[in-house]
């Protein structure tokens, strides 16, 4: 079972977290704010994760230290689940339309840490969700991760949109990616032997 358990907390927020990379999409999460935790069960629905997650943050400021503390602890859950990330696709890529909006995902976990994001959002906010955290998010998954990933957003008008197909883009590019590969036999996708 590629699984990982994991707890932070900080003086700004307090965090559980259980990750299953080969599960069903189930999910349990509350992180105080609604609409993360919507653009997360996306997230584990189109990529197949079950998780659980409670996060009790200083929402009373706003959502930064809570959607950016959960990238962490989750981008930390898949490296620890990924163990030596013997037989695994390694990449993977999405490009999923959500209405007017579509996005393309990519996503190497060869070990390199680079987060490139590209949107144009048409409001700053969805609900009382701030548009700039989903980067936020993005960068802290990828650093603790670690992983490269590419988000460009090609079309769309509806900030809501934009984001909601950048998750489940998100999901599925990474289904792909940590998907194992039975011709690899277990081994590691480099020719440098380590990931």
């Amino acid at each position: 079972m590629r699984t990982s358990t994991k707890t932070r907390t900080t003086t700004e927020t307090d965090i559980s977290l259980t990750l299953n990379l080969d599960g069903e999409g189930r999910y349990d999460i509350d992180t105080g704010c609604g609409f993360f935790d919507h653009m997360l069960e996306l997230f584990c629905r189109h990529g197949r994760f079950d998780l659980t997650l409670r996060c009790k943050g200083d929402t009373d400021v706003d959502y930064h230290h809570t959607v950016e503390d959960v990238g962490i602890v989750l981008g930390t859950a898949f490296h620890e689940a990924l163990g030596d990330c013997g037989g695994i696709q390694r990449y993977g890529f999405f490009l999923l339309p959500m209405d007017e909006a579509l996005c393309q995902i990519a996503v190497d976990l060869g070990g390199r840490c680079t987060c490139e994001c590209d949107f144009s959002f048409s409001s700053p906010k969805a609900g009382d969700f701030d548009a700039e955290l989903t980067e936020e998010f993005l960068l802290a998954l990828c650093r603790s991760m670690p992983a490269c990933i590419h988000v460009r957003q090609l079309a769309g008008r509806n900030t809501h949109h934009i984001i909601e197909a950048c998750f489940k883009g998100l999901g599925r590019a990474l289904r792909q990616a940590v998907a194992v590969d039975p011709a690899l036999n277990g081994e590691i996708p480099s020719t440098k032997g380590v990931l």
